[in-house]
C-alpha cells in the first residue's frame, strides 16, 4: 500500500479512537517523528527511533521487529522479484491496532505495505521504498457465520483452507481457489480467482462487504455495518472498488463472504489430448454444450511432465485437462458422459475418472503444487508468470501461438489455465543473472499482451468502446 502524501486526509469521525489522537499530539510535542527521519525518496532510509517507539507504544514491543532476518521475510513473495524489505514489521491484534498503525504512517508520510501469507507471484509486497509492513495474519478469528443467511465474516488472517475446514460440517463452503493457501482478504485485495471461477465465480462475485482502514485510519464498512445482503442497488458500489484494489485504497480488516452448498457428490476426470488446438477446442465444446463443469483446467505437456516428476503422478506426458463436476450420483454420470464423448471426438485419450476423495485431492494437489513442479525443472532458476484472459472463442488460436512464441524464444515456460474463464498462464524460468534471458522473457511477456485481442470496431473503423 503506497499512499501518496498528497492524498487530502478526511476528518476523522467524531469520537473515533481518542487515544491515538492523544498518542499523535504527544509525538508532536515531543519531536519523535521528525521528518528527516524517515527517507521517502527512491532509496530506502531508516525509521527514527522515535517512531519506532509509537509503533511499539500502538501494538506492544513483542509484536514490532527491525532485524534484518524478519524484514527480508516481509520483502519479497514467490515471484522473481528481489527482495526488498521494509524498514520494520508490526503485527496488529485488532482493528483498532490497524487504525492507528494507518493514522500513525500516514501522518509520517510512511509508506504502508500489507502482508498476508507471502503466496503472491508478482512482487506485492516488495517495500521499493521501504516503510512499515503491516503483518495481518494474527487476526484471524472466524468473526460470524450466517448458516440461514449463506454468509461468513472472517478476518485477514483466515485463510481459505482454513475457513472450509471450520466449514466441514455446515454443508456449505467457500469455493474460490486460487492454489495456495492464501489469505481470504489478501484474495480480496488481489481480486483472486482460481479453479471453481468457471460455476462459482472469482472474489468479486463472492464478496458481500468489506470492513476497510483507510489511509488516515478512519474504518470504513462498504456495504454498511453488519451488512451481508446478496444484492443492493442502493449508493455507490464500495465493495467492488476494494475488491481488486491490490492494498492501494485500504487495509482490509474484515471480509464478509457468500458461501455455496457443499455438493452431494464431487467426481474428477482427466483427459489427454494429441494437440493444444484439441485440448482447448473440447473445453469450448464442452461450454457451449453448456456442461454445468464445476472447474476445467488446461496443463500443457511441460506441466504434465513437471507434475509427474514432483508430485508423483502416472499421467500421459501430452497437453492435459483435469475437469470437476458437482451434483447428484445420477446428475455426474450424465455430465461425465456427455463430457467423454466431447473430449472424445477431439481425439482425446487415456479419459480417467475418480470419485474418491483420496484420488480428487491427489490430482489437484498436483495442479495446485504446478508452480513449484515447473521451478523443480530448473533448480535455481526463478519463475515468472504471465496471467492472460482472451474471449474463448479466440482461446485455441491464441494458446497454440503462445506456444509457438515461446519455442521461437528459445525459452523454458509452461502453459496451464483456468481456460473455462479464457484466462491462461505462462510459467517461465528464468536465471536472474543473465540479462540477455530476462530480456527475452520481458519480450515475450509483451508480445504475449499485444496478442491479446484488441476491442471491436464500429463500421467506421472506430473503437465500439473507448480505450483507456
Amino acid at each position: 500500500m503506497r499512499w501518496a502524501l498528497g492524498w487530502p486526509q478526511c476528518p476523522r469521525p467524531s469520537g473515533c479512537c481518542p487515544a491515538m489522537a492523544n498518542l499523535l499530539r504527544a509525538a508532536a510535542t515531543w519531536g519523535l517523528f521528525p521528518w528527516r527521519g524517515y527517507c521517502s525518496r527512491g532509496t530506502q532510509g531508516e525509521l527514527s527511533k522515535g517512531f519506532v517507539e509509537a509503533l511499539k507504544a500502538v501494538v506492544g514491543s513483542s509484536h514490532v521487529s527491525t532485524a534484518v532476518a524478519v524484514r527480508e521475510q516481509h520483502g519479497h513473495d514467490e515471484s522473481m522479484h528481489r527482495c526488498q524489505p521494509p524498514d520494520a514489521v508490526v503485527w496488529p491484534q485488532n482493528v483498532e491496532q490497524v487504525s492507528q498503525l494507518a493514522a500513525l504512517c500516514y501522518g509520517q508520510g510512511v509508506p504502508i505495505i500489507p502482508f498476508g501469507t507471502g503466496t503472491g507471484l508478482e512482487g506485492g509486497v516488495c517495500a521499493v521504498q521501504g516503510g512499515v509492513c503491516i503483518n495481518l495474519t494474527h487476526m484471524d478469528k472466524i468473526l460470524e457465520l450466517n448458516l440461514e443467511d449463506f454468509s461468513v465474516v472472517v478476518e485477514p488472517g483466515v485463510t481459505h483452507k482454513a475457513l472450509n475446514t471450520h466449514l466441514r460440517d455446515s454443508g456449505l463452503w467457500f469455493p474460490v481457489d486460487p492454489g495456495a493457501d492464501a489469505s481470504l482478504c489478501g484474495m480480496v485485495a488481489t481480486g483472486a480467482s482460481g479453479t471453481n471461477a468457471v460455476r462459482y465465480g472469482t472474489m468479486r462475485e463472492n464478496v458481500l462487504n468489506l470492513e476497510v482502514v483507510l489511509p488516515g485510519g478512519e474504518l470504513l464498512h462498504t456495504a454498511g455495518l453488519g451488512r451481508h445482503f446478496r444484492k443492493s442497488a442502493a449508493g455507490y458500489n464500495l465493495t467492488g472498488l476494494f475488491v481488486g484494489s491490490e492494498g492501494t485504497l485500504g487495509l482490509i480488516t474484515a471480509a464478509t463472504l457468500r458461501l455455496h452448498p457443499a455438493p452431494e457428490a464431487t467426481v474428477v476426470a482427466t483427459c489427454a489430448f494429441p494437440s493444444v488446438q484439441a485440448a482447448v477446442d473440447s473445453t469450448v465444446h464442452i461450454l457451449q454444450a453448456a456442461v454445468p463443469v464445476a472447474r476445467i483446467e488446461f496443463l500443457d505437456d511441460v506441466t504434465m511432465d513437471a507434475c509427474n516428476k514432483h508430485s508423483q503422478l502416472n499421467c500421459s506426458v501430452a497437453p492435459t485437462l483435469f475437469l470437476e463436476f458437482h451434483g447428484s450420483e445420477q446428475f455426474l454420470a450424465e455430465q461425465l458422459q456427455r463430457a467423454e464423448e466431447i473430449t472424445q471426438d477431439n481425439g482425446a485419450f487415456h479419459f480417467s475418472s475418480a470419485k474418491e476423495a483420496e484420488e480428487r485431492s491427489r490430482l489437484w494437489a498436483a495442479r495446485h503444487s504446478a508452480w513449484y513442479a515447473v521451478l523443480a525443472l530448473r533448480p535455481g532458476y526463478k519463475g515468472y508468470s504471465t496471467d492472460v484472459c482472451v474471449p474463448i472463442s479466440r482461446l485455441p488460436e491464441i494458446l497454440v501461438q503462445t506456444k509457438e512464441d515461446l519455442k521461437a524464444q528459445g525459452l523454458t515456460g509452461a502453459i496451464l489455465g483456468h481456460v473455462g474463464d479464457g484466462n491462461f498462464h505462462c510459467l517461465l524460468l528464468v536465471d536472474p543473472e543473465d540479462p540477455e534471458e530476462l530480456h527475452r522473457v520481458m519480450a515475450f511477456s509483451e508480445l504475449l499482451g499485444r496478442t491479446v485481442p484488441p476491442p471491436p470496431r464500429t463500421a467506421g473503423g472506430l473503437p465500439a468502446f473507448p480505450l483507456v
